[in-house]
């Protein structure tokens, strides 16, 4: 694949905090704030070094996008074929590194902070050159850095939905503000063939059109 510049983005999007001083990591140990945030600004530094395009997934996308929460990792989304070289970087970096699983995710660990670098999202989403061009320069906490649009991360919330993991759910509220915006654009989604399941749209027409709307 040949590999695309990164467009300048259409919006800038800031995070202020207010989020509790301390997370546990992955291991069940508590790392500070101060501790996730340094750790976290060293793994962007690592990827743009390399040159790598990446867009943040998981719970500090949906901070910087939706509503403010902590997270316990950080979910870094590459092209399958940036996979090995992220994490190289991250190596260089000083970062532990694991090759968990070889179809769609590998691990780098710093200072009791995980960092997973995913290649393929639950439905077969993967970071291509149109999702890079949208990419959206943000800022968690002080560290500048790239999240993947609003509309993808919705769309990879409402796959990867189940009643066991409910925070999925609401960041995807969240994220639009609205349950008109997020039914419309799930059905959107699925008419264009995206794997976004029926449960999360049945809900929200009820939610709508039984309770009275957004």
């Amino acid at each position: 694949m040949k590999e695309q510049a990164v467009r300048a983005p259409l919006q800038t999007v800031e995070f202020d905090g207010n989020v509790p001083s301390a997370a546990r990591s992955f291991e069940g140990e508590t790392v500070s704030e101060e501790t996730f945030v340094r750790v976290l600004g060293e793994a962007i530094g690592a990827l743009e070094r390399a040159k790598i395009p990446y867009g943040m997934l998981g719970g500090v996308a949906s901070a910087v996008l939706g509503r403010p929460r902590w997270t316990h990792d950080a979910d870094v989304f590459v092209r399958p074929v940036d996979a090995p070289a992220a994490l190289e970087a991250l190596e260089r970096a000083g970062f532990e590194t694991q090759r968990t699983n070889p179809h769609w995710l590998f691990k780098g660990i710093k200072d009791g902070v995980l960092v997973d670098v995913l290649f393929r999202a639950r439905g077969d989403i993967y970071l291509d050159d149109e999702m890079i061009e949208r990419l959206v320069e943000s800022d968690f906490q002080g560290v500048p850095l790239k999240t993947i649009p609003a509309e993808d991360l919705l769309v990879i919330k409402a796959i990867i939905h189940d009643e066991e993991t409910p925070r999925h759910w609401s960041d995807a509220i969240a994220i639009l503000a609205s349950r008109d915006r997020v039914f419309s654009l799930l059905l959107y989604a699925q008419s264009s063939d995206i794997a976004v399941p029926d449960e999360p749209i049945k809900r929200l027409f009820h939610m709508i059109f039984e309770n009275g709307g957004s």
